[in-house]
């Protein structure tokens, strides 16, 4: 993870998100491609496009959450403030950030061996150390690459018995990108709102 986190610049995945809702007791899934892009060490940028099973577009930067549904023709955006450190946090879960760092925010124990996607992987718990993160995020479990040290999934659970497991495949670590390539794509006379206003 170390020597991964060192270079890391961005990357592009096929990205499989599952969401469990302990209440009701379902599972729902989406499935599209991310882009992580990070110009310096402390920005990082993020763009989803899901195609699967309707087409939505989340993008994040500059501490702003912005959600685009096409068959709506509508962009929401949520400023995200003082919660913009625990989704960077989030973000760099694998990503770019050392082990020594990690350690810092959480606490990480070593969970055994598995094989995502026919990846080796090895599988870490980490308890966050913060209380105000440990108000949104009982634990998180992360599968790391025993080849490139990179995340091959990650497993989040909230204080709720709900989880949100995102898991990824076709990584391309590090390619060509630019500000545009994390940009959300938005056509002319799109409607704009700020539901947080």
């Amino acid at each position: 993870m170390d020597k991964s986190a060192a270079g890391f610049r961005g990357l592009k995945a096929s990205v499989k998100v599952t969401e469990y809702t302990a209440l009701v007791k379902e599972t729902s899934e989406e499935s599209g491609t991310i882009t992580l892009f990070r110009p310096k060490p402390s920005d990082m940028r993020m763009l989803v496009e899901f195609t699967q099973p309707s087409a939505r577009a989340v993008g994040y930067q500059n501490r702003k959450i912005q959600m685009y549904y096409p068959k709506l023709q509508t962009v929401r955006e949520y400023d995200l403030g003082k919660q913009a450190s625990l989704v960077d946090q989030f973000l760099l879960l694998g990503f770019g950030t050392p082990g020594s760092d990690l350690k810092k925010a959480y606490e990480v124990k070593f969970a055994g061996e598995e094989s995502i996607n026919g990846v080796k992987a090895d599988r870490l718990e980490l308890t966050p150390r913060s209380e105000e993160a440990l108000k949104h995020v009982r634990r998180i479990e992360l599968w790391v690459s025993q080849t490139d040290g990179i995340v091959v999934q990650q497993k989040v659970h909230q204080p709720s018995r709900d989880y949100k497991m995102f898991t990824y495949s076709d990584i391309k670590l590090n390619p060509s990108m630019t500000e545009d390539s994390v940009k959300l794509k938005l056509p002319k006379g799109v409607k704009k709102e700020t539901p947080q206003k």
